[in-house]
């Protein structure tokens, strides 16, 4: 395998650093593209991405916070050109299953004369130990909308592996992969699968939409942050296509999806879940 220049852009996040570990461990050189790297890549600050691109073969990107937040579509699009200017050779965008507008940004790479791949990502198991839904989980009490939604989580470890595949695999240009994992599993089984591994008491209780918005503004949560958890909540999870389950995973990797139970057990081990309990005695 010939030694490449990659910039993984968001490369502290939850894929991010999973594929910078993956592309190092097969000797790669890797670039960190975020706003503590040197040079820093922040997308709020395009006249500093000609220099984080300098010299890079490819791009893994990961957009912050969500390629379906205004603003996103114009970044993707500045991007490219500035990825064009680099004689970058191929782009591999990390997208959300089910979200039309990342799909306008998706658009933007097919066509950007570039080699690409797309691919599409359900919900996250690590949501729940490293993102918005750790807090309610520690408290015991997870409160969310869309409580009956068929979801089929995918794990982090899982995108990042594909990722990495199809950042050092030609045979995966111009394809659109959509990973799942192998079963659908709606809010409340999810949490009773974390109590489980986790032997704590987590209650569920379901909320409407209105509620849980209202809930996050009380809370003081940015506004920009309480609009792409509203819009997720409802034109994501709302979205009949979302509850598919996809063998992409299993097609490309040769081996079945991370199964929740087994990401539950994994982080349960690792006594995230228990700080609370730890804190409380």
């Amino acid at each position: 395998m010939k030694t490449e220049n990659i910039l993984v852009i968001g490369g502290t996040g939850k894929t991010g650093k999973r594929v910078v570990q993956n592309l190092e461990a097969l000797g790669h050189n890797v670039r960190i593209g975020s706003r503590s790297a040197s040079p820093a890549f922040d997308w709020h600050q395009p006249e500093g991405w000609a220099q984080a691109l300098e010299g890079m073969d490819k791009v893994y990107i990961t957009y912050q916070p969500d390629l379906a937040v205004p603003g996103a579509l114009r970044s993707i699009e500045q991007l490219v050109k500035e990825s064009k200017r680099a004689n970058v050779k191929k782009l591999v965008i990390l997208s959300g299953k089910g979200e039309r507008e990342a799909q306008l940004c998706e658009q933007v790479i097919i066509h950007s004369g570039l080699d690409y791949t797309i691919v599409r990502a359900s919900w996250f198991n690590q949501n729940f130990n490293e993102n918005f839904l750790l807090e309610p989980v520690l408290k015991g009490v997870v409160a969310l909308p869309q409580a009956e939604a068929q979801i089929p989580w995918v794990d982090a470890d899982d995108i990042a592996a594909v990722a990495t595949k199809a950042l050092t695999d030609d045979k995966h240009n111009g394809k659109i992969y959509q990973l799942t994992g192998s079963r659908t599993l709606t809010f409340r089984e999810a949490v009773a699968e974390i109590a489980k591994a986790s032997n704590r008491e987590i209650q569920f209780i379901p909320v409407s939409i209105q509620e849980y918005g209202e809930g996050m503004r009380k809370a003081g949560v940015p506004g920009d942050f309480v609009w792409l958890i509203e819009y997720l909540f409802t034109e994501v999870l709302g979205n009949p296509t979302l509850a598919e389950v996809t063998n992409d995973v299993e097609k490309i990797l040769g081996r079945k999806p991370i199964d929740f139970s087994d990401y539950a057990a994994k982080v349960a081990a690792t006594g995230v879940w228990n700080v609370a309990v730890s804190q409380a005695n």
